[in-house]
């Protein structure tokens, strides 16, 4: 297999709003693993948007 220089997707900068409980919540998960914030988030909004896609599509 040959060696692919990984792309990074486009992205665009949103700002929200998340409730302290629910930061620090995420901040224990994620806290001594190679994960971000960000990533975390991303993670679960995908996963959230499929479970609705696919609940939509039944």
């Amino acid at each position: 297999m040959a060696f692919k220089i990984p792309s990074i997707p486009p992205t665009t900068n949103k700002t929200i709003r998340f409730p302290n409980d629910l930061i620090d919540r995420v901040e224990t998960l994620i806290r001594n693993r190679d994960c971000t914030f960000s990533a975390f988030v991303i993670a679960a909004v995908r996963a959230a948007v499929e479970e609705v896609e696919a609940e939509e599509n039944k």
